[in-house]
């Protein structure tokens, strides 16, 4: 059974407390581990930032501040796997010796952030390096990697594809950025280069997305790959 780890923006899953994804996250996600081992690692959104936000006017040091975005992260992370059910392992991993543990019930693992200081990007990468993944997949309120922020230049690049060095040299130019969020970070970029592990960014907020690409091997995000060879449908 191939592996994929997916990283699910919180501000995907979870738009606000009123409107969510939640449902529709867990009928794809459902379907996709009758035939995938799936990990799936959910961020804070914008609860998350509001949180932090109120901690830092609070004068809470910075370091302090990412541990309660984590707390929001494993919050988001706990609604989609109670939301799952028995498809996904009872519990939210807080660690990578967790994720593997829980991989080994076959259920889908469920996890947020993890560490100070790391987005759950570059958690998404370290766990998909762990398990030795097949593909890593990036869910974002974009449809793929651009050169700059679309939302801000509409005249920005889409990138079909790229290789892990070309997507390093973006990133680190810090041109690459959703909103106030770069689509990945740099450290999330390193592993994805040292790693070798396939790469897909796509559109999110229709979970449709996920399933098309992986099964049908039809979508129109961006791919990074050492190779320009199609590996979808996985």
């Amino acid at each position: 059974m191939k592996k994929i780890v997916i990283s699910l923006g919180g501000s995907i899953l979870v738009p606000s407390l009123e409107s969510n994804n939640i449902k529709q996250y867990c009928d794809v996600l459902t379907e996709l581990s009758k035939i995938y081992q799936v990990f799936v690692v959910i961020g804070g959104g914008g609860e998350a930032r509001r949180y932090i936000g109120i901690a830092r006017s609070l004068e809470i040091d910075e370091a302090t501040s990412d541990e309660l975005g984590i707390l929001i992260t494993r919050i988001n992370a706990s609604l989609l796997s109670w939301a799952v059910g028995g498809s996904a392992y009872p519990a939210v991993a807080e660690n990578y010796t967790d994720a593997l543990k829980y991989a080994e019930s076959g259920k889908i693992v469920v996890m947020g952030g993890v560490t100070p200081g790391q987005t759950t990007d570059a958690v998404s990468a370290v766990l998909a390096e762990r398990v030795k993944a097949d593909l890593l997949i990036n869910l974002t309120s974009i449809d793929g990697i651009y050169s700059e922020d679309p939302k801000k230049n509409s005249n920005a690049t889409k990138y079909d594809y790229m290789t892990p060095d070309e997507l390093i040299n973006i990133v680190s130019a810090g041109k690459m950025g959703a909103g106030s969020n770069n689509v990945i970070d740099l450290v999330a970029a390193k592993i994805i280069q040292r790693s070798g592990i396939p790469l897909i960014v796509l559109d999110g907020n229709n979970p449709k997305n996920l399933t098309d690409a992986l099964l049908k091997g039809s979508f129109s995000g961006s791919f990074v790959s050492n190779t320009k060879k199609d590996i979808l449908p996985l």
